[in-house]
């Protein structure tokens, strides 16, 4: 793997990690009910739903591949089409999310950890993130499993520190989620980067 795609692939895991997702709630809610200690045993929780999916998606896609690389090629399109139509989406989202997932979150360490990874790996998105994203940064002529083991330990990481910060940062964040202009401005940004990333995945393909 050249280190032109691995920096590619680092500037799509920020971006993915960086947009306010079930992830994103679920850390800083547990940070403003049980404090930091606390979000840290969820944040690990997260990542090892990351690891999961990863694993999954991950091993479908290197069966996919060693059987026919013009199906992973389709592949490929489907992701880029769908980074694009994500990307509009979410410009056209509503300029508001909520903190509140309800729901008297228990202070064990296991529940919190338990719940974490329920909220990644029951995740659709997260999956089809993956389904989207992995495909690009793949290819026939490597290893499949040491690519996916770098680009998964990459995103895992990245979702790690953004978490991190998400959490130490949930009380200005607080004011920010609540704020329908902010957060329609952030949609549009976020959308028109999404946009972006999928035109030039598509156009990296050739």
């Amino acid at each position: 793997m050249s280190m032109d795609i691995w920096l590619t692939f680092l500037c799509a895991s920020i971006l993915l990690s960086l947009i306010p997702g079930a992830g994103a709630i679920s850390t800083m809610s547990n940070t403003i009910r049980h404090g930091f200690k606390s979000t840290l045993i969820n944040n690990l929780g997260l990542q090892t739903g990351n690891l999961i999916n990863i694993i999954i998606v991950g091993a479908g896609l290197g069966a996919l591949l060693a059987k026919s690389e013009t199906a992973f090629s389709v592949i490929k399109w489907i992701g880029v089409i769908y980074l694009i139509y994500l990307g509009y989406q979410k410009y056209r989202e509503a300029g508001e999310i909520s903190l509140n997932q309800g729901n008297n979150v228990s202070t064990s360490y296991m529940k919190l950890f338990s719940k974490a990874i329920i909220v990644n790996i029951t995740n659709p998105k997260s999956i089809m993130f993956l389904v989207a994203l992995l495909p690009q940064f793949l290819t026939a002529s490597g290893s499949h499993w040491y690519q996916l083991a770098v680009l998964g330990t990459t995103m895992i990481v990245v979702d790690l520190l953004i978490m991190i910060g998400y959490s130490l940062l949930a009380t200005r964040l607080m004011r920010i989620v609540k704020d329908a202009r902010h957060m329609k401005l952030q949609n549009q940004i976020f959308g028109s980067l999404f946009i972006g990333a999928g035109a030039l995945l598509g156009l990296s393909s050739h």
